[in-house]
C-alpha cells in the first residue's frame, strides 16, 4: 500500500511577519482535525511579492495569507475575487484552485463577529477608524454593511482617507466622513465604537499608540484594536483606564484563522481549540 508523504501547505507572506502568531492558530487546529497540513510564516519583502506568489502555485501550495505590506497590492496576482474583496480592495487569504487563485477578505468579517461575542452592536452606531489601509478599509466597508450609522475615517494621507470614504458612501447606505490626522485627534463625545486599524502597537513597536487625546475617551465607548502582537497594547490600556469597554486583536485574529481554515480544507474549524492554542500562547 502506498503512503504519502507529502503534507498540503499553507502559510502567511508579509513583512514584518516574525512574530505573527498565525502559524500557532492554524497548526493547532490541523492536529485537532488529524489534517496532514502545514502553515508556513515567510518574510516577503514587498519587491519579492510577485515571485513569491509564482513560488505559491510552484509549490502547489492550497493558499497563503497575507499580510503588511501585500494586501492590496496582491490583487494583480490573483485570478478571481469575491463580492467583499472586490469592494475592500484588498485581500488577506488566497486560495489555490487548480492553478486559479482567488481572493477572499476576512478582516472585516472577523473583526465583527470579535464584537458580536463581546457584545458590541455595529447596527446604528457612530464609529471611529484610525487608519485608511487594508485592514482599516476591510473593518469600515463590513461596519456599513452591517448597517453602521455613521463612519468618521481619520488619516494622515488625505488621498486614502476620502478613497476610503467614497467607497462606503457609493457602495453602502452609511453616512461616511474624513478627518484628516495632522494633530493630535479628539474623539467626539456622541463615537460609540473607536477602533485602531493602523499597525501602531504592533511587535516591535509596543511602545507607542495612535496620537490621539486619550481625555476625550469615555465609559460609553466600545474601543477595538486590531494589533494583536502584544494584545494588551498601550492603546487599550489608555482608553480600560477611562473606563472604555475593551476589545483586543485576538478575537479578529482566531475568527478570520477559522473561516481561512474552512476556505483551505473545506471542514469546520474547531474555533475553540484555536482559541485556547492563542491564549496559550500569550499565556492569556
Amino acid at each position: 500500500m502506498s503512503r504519502n508523504y507529502r503534507a498540503e501547505l499553507v502559510g502567511v507572506f508579509g513583512n514584518p511577519v516574525d512574530e505573527n502568531p498565525t502559524g500557532v492558530v492554524e497548526e493547532a487546529a490541523f492536529a485537532e482535525m488529524k489534517l496532514d497540513f502545514r502553515y508556513l510564516t515567510i518574510k516577503v519583502e514587498k519587491e519579492n511579492l510577485c515571485a513569491a506568489m509564482s513560488g505559491l502555485k510552484a509549490f502547489h501550495m492550497r493558499g497563503i495569507n497575507l499580510t503588511i505590506p501585500h494586501k492590496v497590492e496582491v490583487l494583480k496576482y490573483l485570478d478571481e475575487l469575491s463580492e467583499a474583496a472586490k469592494i475592500i480592495g484588498a485581500v488577506n487569504v488566497v486560495v489555490n484552485r487548480d492553478g486559479k487563485l482567488w481572493g477572499e477578505n476576512t478582516d472585516g468579517k472577523g473583526f465583527l463577529l470579535s464584537l458580536k461575542n463581546e457584545k458590541a452592536e455595529v447596527k446604528d452606531k457612530k464609529i471611529v477608524i484610525l487608519g485608511a489601509g487594508g485592514a482599516a478599509k476591510a473593518i469600515s466597508v463590513e461596519c456599513a454593511l452591517a448597517g453602521a450609522k455613521q463612519i468618521t475615517v481619520v488619516n494622515r494621507s488625505p488621498e486614502r482617507g476620502q478613497d476610503l470614504v467614497k467607497l462606503i458612501s457609493e457602495k453602502t447606505g452609511a453616512e461616511s466622513r474624513y478627518v484628516s490626522w495632522d494633530r493630535t485627534f479628539e474623539v467626539p463625545s456622541e463615537t460609540d465604537i473607536l477602533i485602531n486599524g493602523t499597525s501602531i502597537g504592533l511587535y516591535p513597536d509596543v511602545n507607542s499608540k495612535p496620537d490621539i487625546n486619550y481625555d476625550t475617551v469615555t465609559s460609553s465607548m466600545a474601543v477595538c484594536d486590531v494589533v494583536f502582537n502584544d494584545p494588551n497594547t498601550l492603546f487599550l490600556q489608555e482608553a480600560a483606564k477611562r473606563g472604555a469597554h475593551t476589545i483586543n486583536g485576538l478575537g479578529m485574529l482566531v475568527n478570520q484563522g477559522a473561516m481561512n481554515f474552512s476556505l483551505w480544507t473545506g471542514r469546520e474549524a474547531p474555533v475553540a481549540v484555536m482559541e485556547n492554542a492563542l491564549k496559550k500562547e500569550f499565556g492569556l
